[in-house]
């Protein structure tokens, strides 16, 4: 027989033992420190159990406990009627307690006993009634979601088996505790039948065996009968406190015994809270020192060798684990997991680290989502996730910032210092360390927290470095783009698209276009800054005109054309004149002549001198521009716009080229020179 099955055997003798064998007052002592040590560790293990399922066998301990707490409550009524003395438990709950006086006593005892009646057990007891039947009523239910999970993959044959013994096992766990709350119900009904029984019994021997008179029967035994109801309900009360606990969360294939005992002694932590309570009780009352003493201390013995098995497993779990992480890491499939690539990258010196952790006030994943969500409403394209980690091998205060595993641009702040820049109208200098803004390449100032209320005040642009990596996150990303646009994502803007406006989906895709060709022309879009947020708009243009041609870049011109209202919103302001650059007609059909027509596309054959003849004629002019503080735009007529553009941007990174077609009825131009050659 194991010690485990031999202990729950001896428990359950005892008790019946205890209602049949007279017991001396010292060993009730013990009796009643044991049944109040074993509530105490049902309540925190109901408190500590992280799932239902953790007290399986709660029902059943819940009998255990009641019956041995009524066998205890016999033997003490014994010991009241027979001999007066109960023991030193019972005197000094009745004394300690209830102040060695019988009104006080009394009071205590009845306001434990209407918590437990009106407020613990009818309510454990109504949700249990609740919890079964809700619990029973669901069976169908999951087994049919299980049903479903295997049938579609989503499980395997062993978890769908899992799944439905949990789901048996919570059904006959809250099952049992619908019945296992009327032991808790009974139980405080007993113990108040027998605080009567008690109270009345002992007057009647008082009076008639020992002589006493009533009044002095009644002081005596009234104190042991309270003493005797605290010391049973008290117990009891943290049973129920236990169910209610518990009638919300059932079984596990083990014995009985396992379960009884694994579940008491299997948390060190609650171990050492019960023996402190009961060293506690037992050195600051007048409780049995001795008694509470060496069960405070077996306690806390038994919480420390468990703590002592908890961290032989925890160490032996997170070694194999690393043995499973080894293994999987010398698996030879395991190599692809290196290839993948992040789209964006943010990497940053541990200098800037403070500002990407959340902990530490920082609020950088915060502006890199507004950053998502800014180029959403901008471009009309959802931006890949980006990966911000910090990097030892950076200076403190640099950071750098990779589109697809490539750095393409870098930069370096002043932690806890402000960026000044001057807008170009402040005459006043201030002092600090010269630098230049990294996403404009602007000149700029390093100043201090004092320094910036004087900078704001006298017109300088103030930034924290935050702002500062932000700002060139979006730049980078607005640059880039046209190229993290994936065939994936535009699949998923189609599909978006189809939810509302399957007709044009269904006309376009696959049967005049497909998905490539569509990425191809938003990558165009994209590239020279226009938005692609009206779809539907885009969608329907190619589809009008892909019949007749499926050239991406003649499409792409196509489009622009239908979005002039969104182009001319862009570049030029409502009820003002803009100065723009024209083209010259004969460097218009130069271009044209030069252009020749290839499977993979059409390119230019200018002579180079003439392309550098051009180019420094469009510099000339885009200076004009500058200098009047105006974009640089160029105006040109539709067929040509899209090779001049592809010319002029090898040599000008942020000129605008729009033809007379993507230009909206009511805004005004005004040419201020001529491309010429």
């Amino acid at each position: 027989m194991r010690k485990t099955d031999l202990a729950i055997g001896i428990y359950i003798l005892a008790a019946v033992v205890f209602f049949i064998v007279p017991i001396p007052s010292g060993l009730l002592d013990v009796m009643i420190a044991l049944n109040m040590g074993f509530a105490f560790v049902i309540l925190f293990n109901s408190l500590y159990s992280k799932e239902v399922l953790d007290m399986a066998a709660f029902p059943t301990m819940l009998l255990f406990t009641t019956i041995f707490r009524i066998s205890l409550n016999v033997s003490s009524t014994r010991l009241i009627l027979s001999t007066g003395d109960p023991g030193e438990v019972v005197t000094a709950f009745g004394e300690f307690v209830g102040g060695n006086d019988l009104v006080i006593g009394a009071i205590i005892f009845v306001i434990l006993l209407i918590v437990q009646f009106i407020v613990i057990n009818k309510g454990s007891e109504r949700v249990s009634e609740v919890t079964a039947r809700f619990t029973l009523d669901a069976m169908p239910g999951k087994q049919m979601a299980i049903d479903a999970d295997l049938n579609t993959g989503a499980i395997t044959d062993k978890e769908a088996i899992e799944r439905r013994k949990k789901i048996q096992e919570e059904s006959s766990f809250f099952g049992a505790m619908d019945g296992a709350t009327k032991y808790v119900k009974g139980d405080a009904t007993a113990g108040l039948i027998i605080t009567v029984i008690n109270l009345v019994g002992g007057i009647i021997m008082g009076v008639t065996r020992q002589n006493l008179a009533i009044a002095e029967a009644l002081d005596k035994y009234a104190i042991l009968t309270i003493g005797d109801g605290l010391v049973s309900q008290i117990p009891s009360l943290l049973i129920s406190l236990s169910t209610g606990i518990l009638v919300t969360k059932g079984a596990k294939e083990e014995g009985l015994s396992d379960l009884l005992v694994g579940e008491l002694f299997s948390m060190g932590n609650v171990l050492f809270m019960v023996g402190a309570t009961m060293l506690v009780l037992g050195i600051t009352t007048p409780l049995p020192t001795v008694v509470f003493g060496l069960f405070g201390i077996s306690f806390i013995v038994i919480g420390a060798m468990t703590k002592k098995r908890e961290g032989v497993k925890s160490i032996e779990s997170e070694v194999e684990s690393e043995e499973e992480q080894a293994k999987e890491i010398r698996k030879p499939e395991n190599v692809t997991s290196l290839l993948s690539v992040d789209p964006i990258e943010l990497e940053f010196g541990y200098g800037i680290i403070p500002l990407a952790d959340v902990n530490q006030g920082g609020d950088l994943l915060d502006r890199v989502v507004m950053i998502r969500r800014q180029i959403a409403l901008e471009l009309g394209t959802v931006v890949p996730i980006i990966r911000l980690r910090d990097n030892i091998q950076l200076n403190p205060n640099q950071y750098i910032i990779k589109i697809k595993g490539i750095q393409v641009s870098e930069g370096e702040i002043l932690f806890d210092h402000y960026m000044a820049m001057n807008p170009g109208y402040v005459e006043e200098e201030i002092t600090g360390i010269p630098t230049f803004e990294p996403s404009f390449h602007l000149p700029a100032i390093w100043i201090t927290e004092s320094q910036r209320e004087r900078a704001e005040s006298l017109g300088y642009t103030v930034v924290d470095a935050p702002s500062i990596i932000a700002t060139h996150l979006t730049e980078v990303i607005r640059e880039h783009i046209a190229e993290l646009l994936t065939r994936q994502d535009v699949q998923n803007l189609i599909n978006n698209v189809k939810e509302s406006n399957s007709t044009v989906v269904e006309e376009l895709i696959p049967k005049l276009v497909g998905v490539g060709e569509i990425q191809k022309v938003l990558q165009n879009l994209l590239r020279e800054g226009i938005s692609i947020r009206d779809l539907v708009t885009i969608f329907e243009t190619i589809a009008d005109h892909a019949g007749a041609t499926r050239d991406t870049d003649i499409l792409t011109e196509y489009v622009r054309q239908s979005l002039k209202r969104t182009i001319s919103s862009k570049y030029f302001a409502p009820n003002e004149t803009t100065s723009v650059v024209t083209l010259d007609p004969v460097i218009e059909q130069e271009i044209m002549n030069s252009v020749k027509q290839t499977e993979q596309g059409a390119y230019l054959t200018l002579a180079p001198d003439r392309v550098k003849k051009i180019m420094n004629s469009v510099e000339t002019e885009l200076n004009k521009l500058e200098s009047m503080g105006k974009s640089p735009i160029v105006i040109t007529s539709p067929i040509v716009r899209m090779y001049f553009r592809k010319l002029a941007s090898d040599y000008f990174k942020d000129i605008i080229v729009i033809s007379y077609n993507e230009v909206d009825s009511n805004v005004e131009l005004q040419s201020v020179g001529m491309v010429t050659a």
